[in-house]
């Protein structure tokens, strides 16, 4: 039987039908000639080509660390320490040293075998083994790391060249953007997940270059020290903290930003350590304004003729609005160059030259 060629028709439209039709087409009309908004970048269809291209250049990190038991000591919890139990915990390990195994993760930046991770993975290691992925092992070396920022560069030395992976510009990220995870969490290597950005300029309080990413890729123990990528496949941070009533992730993690980062990475491969700026001052913020409170009389900017009560508004013309900001912009300057500070004082504005000092330890500006 041959094949039912013919097409059902409408009934006719009733006026009322005939009109609300016309309102429809003509605001569809409207709709399609308006200024639409851009259009959401939407996730890749799968991560598969992305986590194949980076994968190879994270790495996991072993490391083995001596402690006393006064270290150990500390480990308890504050309730426990003036008991019985912890007075005889002090009286049997006080004083014998333990070997303490951790772990974390990192990433290749060179193909020589140059590793970027966490200070607080490797800064106290007596042995580090790096893993990849492939199943390698390697023993490293620290080549210089960073307290402050919590920032660490290791090496390893292979006969072939390693995979690596290439810095990204943080300032570039947005919010809403999407990341990529990888490292090593509880051991379990050569792991990913996958979030975006939730928020940037994170202050945790933990020390005064804080300026983190805040991610809600899951993030747990032992991704310390691994990359943060874009869709691109650059790293664009190093995660570092996570927030946890638990000790594992509920969604809110945080990464160091790359531009911090590859800055640090380069003054400790070129020197080891990091030299940092220092003004001698310290400042209170309120309203957006940073203003100079007090200041060491021997310290640079002193000598170079800043008062009490100048309100701080630029540093070699970039606008300072933030006690923070004043901080990383001063301490980013190598010591020994000279920097234009534009103050106002007694309302007018005027610039003073300053010749930068060198951040003493502890020191806060």
């Amino acid at each position: 039987m041959a094949a039912d060629q013919s097409f059902r028709q409408p009934a006719p439209l009733s006026w009322h039908q005939f009109f609300n039709s016309l309102v429809l087409s003509m605001a569809m009309l409207v709709s399609a000639c308006a200024p639409q908004p851009a259009s959401a970048r939407s996730a890749p269809e799968s991560l598969a080509p992305l986590v194949k291209k980076v994968l190879p250049a994270v790495v996991n990190i072993a490391v083995t660390e001596t402690v006393s038991g006064g270290d150990l000591l500390n480990e308890l919890p504050p309730e426990l320490r003036d008991t019985p139990l912890g007075r005889e915990f002090r009286r049997r390990f006080g004083n014998r040293k333990e070997q303490v195994a951790g772990a974390g993760s990192g990433f290749i930046i060179d193909p020589t075998g140059i590793i970027v991770t966490n200070n607080h993975v490797v800064g106290r290691a007596d042995k580090i083994v790096v893993s990849l992925t492939d199943g390698r092992q390697f023993p490293a070396t620290v080549l210089g790391h960073d307290e402050l920022t919590d920032i660490a560069v290791i090496k390893v030395s292979s006969n072939d060249a390693l995979p690596s992976v290439p810095w990204g510009d943080s300032r570039k990220a947005e919010v809403g953007d999407w990341i990529l995870a990888a490292g090593n969490p509880f051991g379990l290597g050569g792991s990913v997940s996958v979030g975006i950005i939730s928020a940037e300029g994170r202050d945790l309080g933990s020390g005064p270059f804080d300026n983190f990413l805040q991610l809600d890729a899951p993030i747990n123990p032992g991704n310390s020290g691994g990359p943060i990528f874009n869709m691109d496949g650059q790293v664009i941070g190093v995660s570092s903290v996570i927030v946890s009533p638990t000790g594992a992730s509920v969604g809110i993690g945080f990464a160091i930003p790359s531009e911090a980062v590859s800055r640090i990475v380069a003054q400790l491969l070129a020197k080891g350590s990091i030299e940092r700026g220092w003004l001698g001052v310290s400042v209170d913020e309120r309203d957006g304004k940073v203003t100079i409170a007090s200041l060491d009389r021997n310290g640079p900017a002193a000598k170079s003729g800043i008062r009490p009560g100048d309100v701080v508004l630029a540093i070699n013309g970039d606008k300072i609005d933030s006690s923070r900001g004043l901080i990383r912009a001063v301490a980013a300057v190598t010591p020994g160059n000279t920097i234009r500070i534009t103050l106002r004082r007694s309302g007018r504005e005027l610039e003073i030259a300053v010749n930068v000092g060198r951040r003493p330890n502890e020191q806060a500006g």
